[in-house]
């Protein structure tokens, strides 16, 4: 026992002769400090809050979300990466979701609404055991052994797709673009829309099968089925001169330059001084300007190119002056177009004129102008070394548009990893309630409070069957009884039964085509069960009154000023 002196020496005395214990100060005065139990639950409820703002966006009859933003931008999406993106989300738990969205959208291309609310699933199936005092560590440790067991079993259940003829897996390719595609806006043209992606896909470079060679062009105007894909190179007609109507817009065969530089007479700098003895000689000098102008011209021309693009700009004189020799230019050609011009015709960009021989020059089948709605694009059709594509879309609205081209692009990631990963499993609930029924059954044969989580863990993989259901209308208790018996019966191919949207009965999901990528399902289970793990092993949050302002926003330190201000 300490002696009474020593107690009193950690002690203070007040001017009543009071003796109390002195308050140690670690944290800067205003800091917010939240830790505990309640934390914890806080945190829980936050990123629940967020999954309810989604959850209606999953499968082939989810609803829209319309986003406005503070500039003004509206965005009607059911991509859940979008979404997430869009919300702004500044609670520091929840912004793990935003996370895992995106790493699912960049990892895969689809299944970003799915891996959101597995993920509040499981947390909001974890909080009655953290109230109940249970410690987090314990629940981290059983959802990591059950998404360890899901992951394994999705991998058995995968059905490979490959050593199949080229038209056979094409076809199968089309049937994972149009499960992902029918809960898109763009659901009622699935067919069409998965043939167009799948085309896409498979004219890339089949070792790298890198997406920015499929090039995406929109215009506003007509129909959705008036979209088109270009077995080749398409842009919008560039700015152009005088004289650029006079250039032919159509050539079989041609022979095709591209530059990185300037076809046009350059205006003098600022203040730029030129002092002359003999006012004669002002006249060479202009003379000489024109002189250089003409002379990388001819050269373009005599190396036998007929169409000239250019990443600068191609002036008024050069315009008609190719006009003339009945050669086509384009200047201010964007990057991107013009890297995927040289991909397909073979060209090589060229920062000068001289020297440029045949090999260094690019062709293509056909090149021509075309009217699409109201404007012009430029084709390169049947490239020798195409390794690129173009889909141009078309459609009534704006956002419409602009939805139609995110969804396409999770269908393109869809068919790329299947095209890597040839291996399939049921999709439309089937393959949750199968994993939800074996991980059941496993947790029977775990002793003590293990079993408990793991059952959490299961009943939480139900919810995206029960999630189906409510969004298309259906009685989910009804639908999941069904599903869960059939599941349980043990008979052949039950594990590929799942809900039946139109009907709202159960279907073999396998043979109705309803298919995904097995990759999908490992990386939603994956991402959900981490972040769900890093929401549980947070219990203080610190709020440093320093870094944020009255709005809760934060604020930056004012620049010093040096001695050149």
């Amino acid at each position: 026992a300490r002696s009474r002196s020593s107690i009193m020496a950690g002690l203070m005395q007040m001017p009543n002769g009071q003796m109390i214990q002195p308050q140690i100060v670690l944290l800067r005065e205003g800091t917010d400090t939240s830790q505990g139990k309640g934390q914890l639950i806080s945190n829980i409820n936050a990123c629940m809050a967020v999954v309810d703002s989604i959850r209606t966006t999953l499968g082939p009859r989810g609803l829209d979300k319309l986003v406005h933003d503070d500039k003004g931008v509206t965005t009607i999406s059911n991509d859940g990466a979008t979404i997430m993106k869009l919300l702004d989300i500044v609670h520091p738990a929840a912004k793990s979701l935003v996370d895992i969205a995106r790493s699912q959208d960049s990892e895969v291309g689809d299944g970003t609404t799915t891996v959101v609310i597995l993920a509040g699933e499981f947390l909001r199936e974890c909080k009655p055991f953290v109230e109940d005092g249970v410690h987090p560590q314990n629940i981290i440790k059983s959802f990591r052994e059950a998404a360890r067991l899901a992951i394994d079993k999705v991998k058995s259940l995968a059905v490979s797709i490959e050593g199949k003829n080229a038209a056979e897996k094409a076809e199968l390719l089309q049937k994972c673009a149009m499960t992902t595609l029918s809960s898109k806006l763009v659901g009622g043209e699935k067919e069409f829309f998965a043939k167009m992606c799948v085309d896409a896909v498979m004219s890339l470079d089949q070792d790298l099968l890198d997406p920015r060679m499929i090039g995406v062009k929109k215009v506003m105007g007509g129909s959705m089925r008036d979209s088109f894909l270009v077995d080749g190179v398409a842009f919008k007609k560039t700015f152009s001169y005088a004289g650029f109507e006079q250039q032919p817009k159509y050539f079989d065969n041609p022979k095709v330059l591209a530059l990185n530089l300037e076809l046009e007479l350059k205006s003098e700098r600022d203040n730029a001084e030129v002092r002359l003895s003999d006012p004669g000689k002002y006249q060479e000098i202009v003379d000489a300007e024109w002189n250089i102008i003409y002379d990388k011209l001819e050269k373009c021309v005599k190396s036998g190119a007929q169409i000239i693009l250019s990443r600068l700009a191609i002036g008024d004189l050069a315009t008609q002056y190719f006009a003339d020799r009945g050669v086509f230019c384009a200047g201010r050609v964007a990057e991107e177009d013009l890297i995927r011009v040289t991909k397909a015709t073979g060209a090589r960009v060229q920062t000068t004129v001289n020297d440029v021989t045949d090999d260094q020059l690019g062709t293509c089948a056909v090149f021509e102008e075309k009217q699409v709605g109201n404007e012009r694009f430029n084709l390169f059709r049947g490239c020798p070394a195409s390794k690129t594509c173009t889909m141009v879309l078309r459609g009534g609205a704006e956002q419409f548009i602009e939805e139609a081209a995110r969804s396409l692009n999770d269908a393109i990631e869809i068919v790329r990893r299947a095209v890597k990963n040839a291996a399939i499993v049921p999709g439309g609930g089937a393959i949750d309630m199968e994993l939800s029924r074996h991980l059941r059954e496993h947790a029977r044969g775990i002793a003590g409070k293990g079993q408990l989580f793991i059952n959490a863990f299961a009943k939480a993989l139900e919810i995206i069957p029960r999630q189906l259901c409510d969004n298309s209308g259906f009685d989910a208790t009804d639908v999941l009884n069904k599903l869960r018996q059939k599941h349980a019966s043990g008979d052949a191919g039950a594990a590929n039964f799942g809900l039946d949207v139109n009907s709202g009965g159960i279907i073999d999901t396998y043979e109705a085509f309803i298919w995904e990528p097995s990759l999908v399902k490992i990386n939603a289970i994956g991402a959900a069960c981490e972040a769900t793990c890093l929401v549980l092993s947070i219990d203080e949050t610190v709020r440093n009154p320093r870094s944020e302002g009255a709005d809760g926003q934060p604020i930056h330190a004012p620049g010093g000023r040096g001695r050149g201000r």
